[in-house]
This record gives C-alpha cells, sequence and structure tokens, in this order.
C-alpha cells in the first residue's frame, strides 16, 4: 500500500482510540509536527526536539512524570501498529487497468484502474 493511504489508515485507527489514548497521542504527534514544519532539515528537526522537548511538554500537560508519558507512548504506538498491521492484512487491492481499457480502448491508454477496498480490514 503506498505511503498516503498507509497515512489515511492510520489517522482512522488513531481517530478509533479511546478519549485519554488519543488525546496524549495527538498532543505528542501535534507538537513535533510543528517543530517538524519549522525544520528544513532532519538534522534541525533533532535539534529542535531535544531544545523542546514534545514528551516532556506533554507529560506535564496531562500530569505524569516522563517515564509514564513514554511507557504511554509505546502501549498507544504498538496498539496502532497491530491495528494498522491487520488493516494491511485485510486490503483487497486489484488492478483493472486492462480489463477496462479492453472496454474503453483508446480513450483509456494513458490511465491505471484499481478497485481498493478496505471494508474487510476495519478493526476496532
Amino acid at each position: 500500500m503506498n505511503e498516503h493511504l498507509m497515512e489515511i489508515a492510520a489517522r482512522d485507527i488513531v481517530k478509533g482510540l479511546p478519549n485519554e489514548k488519543r488525546e496524549i497521542y495527538q498532543y505528542v504527534v501535534d507538537l513535533e509536527d510543528e517543530l517538524a514544519s519549522r525544520s528544513e532539515t532532519s538534522e534541525e528537526f533533532m535539534a529542535l526536539l531535544v531544545k523542546h522537548t514534545p514528551h516532556q511538554q506533554a507529560a506535564s500537560h496531562f500530569n505524569m512524570n516522563f517515564g509514564e508519558l513514554m511507557k504511554r507512548m509505546r502501549e498507544i504506538e504498538q496498539e496502532i501498529n497491530a491495528k494498522l498491521d491487520q488493516k494491511l492484512r485485510n486490503v483487497t487491492w486489484i488492478d483493472y487497468t486492462d480489463t477496462i481499457r479492453s472496454m474503453k480502448g483508446s480513450e483509456a491508454i494513458n490511465t491505471s484502474y484499481f478497485f481498493f477496498s478496505m471494508n474487510h480490514a476495519y478493526t476496532k
């Protein structure tokens, strides 16, 4: 599956997390995304991470110590990854390009046609 579709699936999984887990995860990710948007290189991003410590900010925000927050983040990320793996195992992706081209003829030469379904891939 391409990166864009994986991102959509991951966002869907995050939306389905219980409120507390979703809030913690999203808080950290939003802080990291904000730092990434201010960075032009990975080195700049890493320097900003060290300087602004998003995980420490999140720990303070949620009244946890740093170790507790890191443990929760690891658990949340493991849950997201497990659910994403499950979705990916159940994805249906069929290339119908040749079939459609044979039906449409020359007007379909420069186009690819795919059927993509995640209907049976939903996990709670």
